[in-house]
C-alpha cells in the first residue's frame, strides 16, 4: 500500500509580538528566567481583527495556493480556542477559501492534543480513499491572566497540513502510543476567557503522558529508541519538552543530549504557546532547518492537558528539502509589529470574545480578518478585497 502522511505544512501567527525582555524589565525579573528557565524569547499577540479563524485560514491559503483543492473532501479544524459552541471554525475557513461545497468540515477539541487527533483521523480517511486529500488546521490563542507565572507562556499561531498518499514531506507509520489520565492540570471553563493552570501538576502530567505513550508505542510494535533520529514535542514552553525527554532517556537508560531537540524549538521560542499547533510548528522548524533528515525516522509527541498524550513516528522523504519554506517563516516572524507591555496588556484586556455587535478596526496585514459581530453572528473578510 502507498504510504500516507504530511504532503505539505504551512504556519501563520499573530500580527504583533511581545519580546520577553520587555516583560522581564517591567516585572523586574532577570530575563534569563524566560530565555533559560522556560526556554522562550517572545510570543505572538493577535491584532483586534485576528483570531483562530483568520490565522487558520491564512495558513490554509498557502496550502491551497500551492496544491489547489482537487481531492480535498474533508477539513478538520483543531482548537481549544473555539469562537462558537456550535459552529465549527473550519466552516468559516471553508467560506473564506472558497472551497467546494462537497466537503465535510468538523472541529475537534482535547486541549493541545486536538491537532494530532485531526491528523490521525485524516490518515485514516486517506488510507481508505487514497485519491482523497485532507486539509488539517490547528490554530489557537494561548491566554493567561496577567501577573501570573503563566503570563510569559502565552502565544498565538496556526499550522495547516495537507494529508495525502505518497506525501512529499513525511510518511507517518501505523504504530502509535497513546495515554490518557483524568487530571486537573489545565482547564478553561465556559465562563472564562483565560485558562486555569496548576503548573507543577502540568509538568508532571506531561512527563507521565510521554513516558506512558512511549511504553504503549513499544507494546504496539513501534521502533526502538535508537532507531529514531530526532524527536519533536508539543511545546507549551520549550523547557517542558526538555524535562520530559530527559525523563524518557532515564526510563530507557539512554544518553540525553538537549541539543538534539534544539532545532525543533526554533519557531516556538518566537511564537510562544500555540496549543494544538505547537507540535506541528515544531515539526515545520525541524524540516525547514535540519539539512540531514532524508530517510530518517522522527518521533512526534503530542500532549493535551486533562490529559491525553500520543506518540507517533514518521519517516522523512528523501527529497523533503525541495519543499521547505524557511524563508517564508523567517519573513512571517520578522514582519510582526512589536508591542510595548502597556499596549499588549491593553489588547489582552480587550481580547475576550463577545456575542454583542461590534466592528473591529482594520489592523492585520494577513490575508483575512475578523470584521466583527453583526446580529450576533461573526463576520470575516478578505483583506485584499478591502485594500
Amino acid at each position: 500500500m502507498t504510504g500516507v502522511g504530511i504532503h505539505d505544512i504551512a504556519i501563520a501567527t499573530g500580527h504583533h509580538v511581545l519580546e520577553l525582555d520587555d516583560l522581564a524589565e517591567r516585572l523586574g525579573v532577570d530575563p534569563a528566567k524566560y530565555h533559560v528557565g522556560i526556554g522562550q524569547d517572545a510570543f505572538s499577540v493577535p491584532a483586534p481583527d485576528e483570531d483562530i479563524v483568520t490565522m487558520g485560514a491564512a495558513a490554509a491559503k498557502e496550502i491551497i495556493d500551492r496544491h489547489g483543492v482537487e481531492g480535498i473532501r474533508t477539513v478538520l479544524f483543531a482548537t481549544e480556542s473555539g469562537v462558537d459552541q456550535s459552529k465549527a471554525a473550519g466552516v468559516y475557513v471553508h467560506g473564506l477559501l472558497g472551497l467546494p461545497k462537497a466537503v465535510r468540515v468538523v472541529e475537534l477539541k482535547q486541549a493541545c492534543y486536538g491537532g494530532t487527533a485531526a491528523v490521525q483521523l485524516a490518515l485514516g480517511i486517506v488510507a481508505r480513499a487514497p485519491h482523497e486529500r485532507v486539509l488539517v488546521i490547528a490554530a489557537d490563542v494561548a491566554r493567561y491572566d496577567v501577573d501570573t507565572p503563566a503570563e510569559p507562556t502565552q502565544g498565538a499561531g496556526a499550522a495547516a497540513m495537507l494529508i495525502s498518499a505518497d506525501p512529499d514531506l513525511i510518511e507517518i507509520e501505523p504504530a502509535a502510543g497513546v495515554y490518557t489520565a483524568d487530571v486537573d492540570d489545565f482547564w478553561r471553563p465556559n465562563d472564562r476567557s483565560t485558562a486555569l493552570v496548576d503548573g507543577r501538576l502540568s509538568v508532571s502530567a506531561y512527563v507521565d503522558a510521554f513516558v506512558g505513550a512511549w511504553d504503549d508505542l513499544v507494546s504496539q510494535g513501534g521502533p526502538a529508541f535508537t532507531d529514531i533520529a530526532r524527536f519533536v514535542h508539543h511545546q507549551p514552553f520549550t523547557k517542558m519538552a526538555i524535562k520530559a525527554h530527559r525523563k524518557l532517556t532515564q526510563h530507557l537508560d539512554q544518553p540525553f543530549d538537549e541539543s538534539d531537540l534544539a532545532v525543533g524549538f526554533t519557531y516556538n521560542r518566537q511564537t510562544g504557546n500555540t496549543y494544538t499547533a505547537s507540535l506541528w510548528i515544531g515539526l515545520a522548524a525541524l524540516l525547514d532547518l535540519d539539512d540531514d533528515l532524508a530517510g530518517e525516522r522522527l518521533g512526534l509527541f503530542s500532549y493535551g492537558s486533562g490529559s491525553v498524550g500520543e506518540l507517533i513516528t514518521g519517516v522523512v522523504r528523501p527529497d523533503y528539502q525541495e519543499h521547505r519554506r524557511r524563508g517564508r517563516v523567517r519573513s512571517l516572524l520578522g514582519a510582526r509589529v512589536p508591542l510595548t507591555v502597556d499596549a499588549y496588556r491593553e489588547l489582552h484586556a480587550a481580547g475576550a470574545a463577545t456575542s454583542e455587535d461590534v466592528e473591529r478596526p482594520r489592523v492585520t496585514a494577513a490575508p483575512y480578518r475578523f470584521a466583527g459581530v453583526r446580529g450576533g453572528a461573526r463576520h470575516y473578510e478578505s483583506t485584499a478585497q478591502q485594500a
